[in-house]
């Protein structure tokens, strides 16, 4: 993952060959689900409980065994082997940094009465879970350019490793000469059992519609030194390459924007061009980020 293993990657855009002159916010809304919370610091909740950890002598359970069970909930929970698999993976990577980013495929749908459905399919070398915390770390304005602040965030549900959060964030516009500030407001569903951040309006202005999911599925790089077996978990995984196989992430992007008023050609070619282009920013800062990291 050093500066020297990488190559700086160039987007393709697919989308249907657009204008690309108007910037009506648009710049600001896809950047929407990537304002959350910092996950490593999140509480999951429930201690996992190993048999292994438990002591027993003749007599039964004693307070020595009762602390040793204690202790080994404590240290399997949910978080503490989540940061331990982390630090394993980001560990194999910086042993090993050779990468190559793939160009990402940005591709653009019109849908009827929609502005535009945009899919996003890149990879990136460095694992889901270092993925998912870029993408909800409310902090992540350093990352993101066209983040300005996060307004309001509040947590509406908490389950441990899954979250809704209702966000309202300023972000910054561009239009030729011309600039602003654009609030937003979203419900956002974020899970990391299966790293997906699901993200939907709230208030209802300008746009009708805008909602889409982040998915993120892990790329198993080594996984030629399992032969003869195929491993399709990261427990597999992990276990017949000893911990020290690499573990890069899949990375999708759907998303529906619907505007209050569809505006006529040639301004709705515009802005699904201002769409397009302002993901391939989003992307670019993303790999960005994953290639420093």
């Amino acid at each position: 993952m050093g500066d020297g293993s990488r190559e700086e990657p160039a987007v393709n855009r697919l989308a249907d060959g657009s204008p690309q002159k108007l910037a009506l916010g648009f710049s600001s809304l896809l950047q929407i689900p990537d304002k959350i919370q910092n996950s490593l610091k999140v509480h999951f909740g429930r201690f996992v409980k190993k048999d292994g950890f438990v002591k027993k002598d003749g007599a039964g359970r004693g307070m020595n065994a009762e602390m040793s069970s204690e202790m080994g909930k404590q240290s399997c929970s949910p978080v503490a082997a989540a940061e331990t698999s982390l630090d394993r993976q980001l560990q194999a990577w910086k042993n090993n940094p050779t990468w190559t980013d793939e160009p990402p495929e940005i591709k653009v749908t019109v849908p009827e009465g929609s502005l535009c459905n945009l899919n996003l399919r890149f990879k990136a070398g460095l694992p889901p879970d270092a993925v998912y915390n870029i993408i909800i770390d409310p902090e992540n304005k350093r990352v993101f350019k066209n983040i300005k602040e996060v307004v309001s965030r509040k947590v509406l549900l908490d389950e441990g490793s899954r979250q809704v959060v209702e966000v309202e964030q300023a972000a910054i516009w561009k239009f030729l000469w011309w600039s602003g500030i654009l609030s937003v407001h979203v419900f956002v569903d974020q899970n990391r059992k299966n790293h997906t951040v699901k993200f939907k309006q709230g208030r209802t202005g300008f746009m009708r519609k805008f909602e889409g999911c982040w998915r993120i599925e892990p790329i198993f790089v080594d996984q030629e030194v399992c032969l003869p077996l195929h491993p399709s978990t990261l427990e597999e995984y992990e276990s017949c390459t000893g911990g020290t196989g690499r573990v890069a992430s899949a990375i999708t992007l759907d998303q529906l924007i619907e505007p209050a008023l569809l505006p006529p050609a040639p301004i709705s070619w515009y802005l699904r061009g201002i769409t397009s282009r302002t993901t391939e920013m989003l992307v670019n800062d993303l790999i960005a980020e994953t290639a420093r990291l």
